[in-house]
């Protein structure tokens, strides 16, 4: 997915435009990402927008060769998985551990040494506006259990 962050970037904004839904957190690693969605009031719609924003980014890498896309019988690409995992945030605390979460995955996995050395996380926008300090190191993120992986 890294390689590819462009191509994502667009499938966001497309999803976005055709479903509202705001993105408070997200980390996009080689093999797959975390976000963190805001839907609107009283709308639960997340698998549409997890669909839109899937077949978006299939049909952008639809033809380069490089991307190594392949289909299976059903016509599902090689890219995801079929389930995703939906939580609904109960409060303040829940919310903050999965942006932890979320901003930890690239340490978790091993990418980096440090959250602030992963260029493709929300955390640096949770830096700018002063919401974490720049060499943030994780917190809550073992508080958040089996979060589809």
């Amino acid at each position: 997915m890294v390689r590819f962050h462009p191509e994502l970037r667009q499938a966001l904004k497309s999803a976005m435009a055709r479903e509202p839904f705001g993105l408070p957190a997200i980390v996009v690693l080689p093999d797959h990402l975390h976000r963190l969605m805001a839907l609107p009031p009283g709308d639960s719609g997340f698998s549409s927008r997890v669909r839109r924003l899937k077949s978006a980014f299939v049909s952008s890498l639809r033809g380069q060769l490089e991307a190594g896309v392949a289909f299976n019988d059903r016509g599902e690409a090689n890219l995801w998985q079929r389930r995703f995992w939906e939580h609904m945030i109960r409060d303040e605390r829940d919310y903050a551990a999965h942006v932890d979460y979320i901003h930890f995955n690239p340490v978790k996995h091993g990418l980096v040494a440090k959250v602030s050395d992963w260029p493709l996380s929300s955390f640096h926008r949770f830096v700018e506006r002063g919401e974490l300090p720049f060499d943030w190191a994780g917190g809550a993120a073992s508080d958040v259990k089996g979060a589809g992986e």
